[in-house]
């Protein structure tokens, strides 16, 4: 048992050396994607105040931010993707860091590694770009959590970022990438900052990766902490022994037709980025409409400016706007999952306008067999006494957005086999 020990470990030893050999030291974004998975994601958006108070818009110097994610699918190495999206000078990491997370701030001692460019510590990401760290040679487990710690020594400006991350982040003054403990760490966020995603060396078959793309519902609000569906989905499958890479593309707020400052680029236009870009994936679950058709009837009596603009949308609109996704996504070899419209009915969303607009987008996903496989969320997610409410134990409250039940339930209505 300890030579088969032995040999299990110089195995993967060599498959990551050969995998250094092959990717190389390479700081651009998607080099070397036709052997890496994505396994973590979150969409960079603009700094702002959104829905609660975030660190974005004053940004970071000589400050250490640390950030804990949890990984849908397993590899023999790693690397993070770092966003400067929408910053408005280049970002200069002074360093950088990964380690298995233990518990709030801390993280293993044996775990830590330092994280690279190119084999440099020090790194600049310019304005509107990604970068990917090179190859670290670290094994992970499927829904295994990792902390990525960044030290930013000098004034960043605004951040990019991801508001709703259901997570705690943490910060220090001061240099504190390679500290082990979370005594430093004072400071919380429940936001990412910098982070959009981390890729995997290692899954047994490539290009089998989801993106779970859509809203707030997709984004997990209303839900707890690693219980959004696509998280759900995740632990489904490792349940049934079949992990395989989810990622979450979710944008609170997001509309398919209509950009915005506080919720993101619309869905046709970061559809390349979110989707397509990311390493290793095979099928994409479009869940994305509400807040267009939503936004549309709330204009007269907004309740958040920050909706703005309230622009009006019909459902033909939105019906384009997921013809054009589909289309992008076939031209690139995707599997395409269309996701029928949450009952809305008690939200400040619903009128009698937006629910003939939900039932007339709902019907075309349904019937239109333009989808390669449709799950329908309306019909799970529906009270048995009222088709156009949530079932009360999956409302998490707003009438809008799923408890960590109805999360639940979105994960179990879809079918494995139409994953691909």
């Amino acid at each position: 048992m300890r030579l088969q020990g032995v040999r299990k470990r110089s195995l993967a030893t060599l498959i990551v050396s050969l995998a250094a050999l092959l990717i190389g030291p390479s700081a651009a974004s998607g080099s070397g994607s036709g052997v890496w998975t994505a396994v973590w994601g979150t969409s960079p958006q603009r700094a702002g105040a959104s829905f609660a108070p975030n660190w974005s818009e004053a940004g970071f110097s000589n400050q250490t931010v640390r950030q804990v994610v949890r990984v849908s699918a397993g590899g023999v190495a790693t690397r993070v993707r770092l966003s400067n999206q929408y910053g408005s000078t280049p970002l200069k990491v002074a360093g950088a860091t990964i380690a298995r997370t233990t518990s709030g701030a801390a993280v293993q001692p044996s775990s830590l590694r330092q994280l690279t460019v190119r084999h440099a510590r020090s790194f600049t990401i310019p304005v509107g770009r990604e970068v990917a760290t090179d190859l670290v040679p670290m094994r992970l487990a499927a829904l295994e959590s990792v902390t990525i710690t960044l030290y930013l020594a000098s004034p960043t400006g605004p951040a990019t970022y991801h508001p709703l991350a259901l997570a705690t982040s943490y910060r220090a003054t001061g240099d504190h990438r390679s500290d082990v403990g979370g005594a430093p760490f004072t400071e919380t966020s429940s936001s990412w900052y910098y982070v959009s995603g981390l890729d995997v060396v290692g899954q047994a078959k490539r290009s089998t990766g989801v993106v779970a793309f859509g809203d707030s519902i997709t984004d997990g609000a209303g839900g707890t902490a690693d219980n959004r569906y696509p998280d759900q989905l995740a632990e489904r499958l490792a349940s049934a022994g079949r992990p395989r890479a989810v990622v979450n593309q979710g944008i609170s707020g997001n509309r398919v037709t209509v950009d915005s400052a506080w919720f993101g680029d619309k869905a046709v236009s970061r559809f390349q980025r979110d989707v397509l870009d990311q390493p290793g994936v095979g099928t994409v679950i479009i869940l994305a409409g509400i807040n267009d058709l939503g936004i549309s009837e709330v204009a007269a009596n907004p309740p958040f400016p920050i909706f703005a603009p309230f622009t009006k949308v019909s459902a033909k609109q939105i019906i384009a706007g997921q013809r054009k996704l589909i289309v992008r996504a076939r031209a690139d070899g995707l599997r395409v999952i269309g996701a029928t419209l949450l009952p809305i009915k008690g939200s400040s969303y619903y009128t009698a306008a937006s629910e003939a607009k939900r039932d007339a987008v709902n019907h075309w996903i349904r019937t239109s067999a333009e989808y390669d496989a449709v799950v329908d969320l309306d019909r799970v997610m529906a009270s048995p006494t009222d088709a156009d409410q949530l079932r009360p134990p999956y409302d998490s409250g707003d009438h809008l957005h799923p408890s960590d039940a109805g999360y639940d339930a979105m994960a179990n209505a879809i079918d494995l086999n139409d994953l691909g």
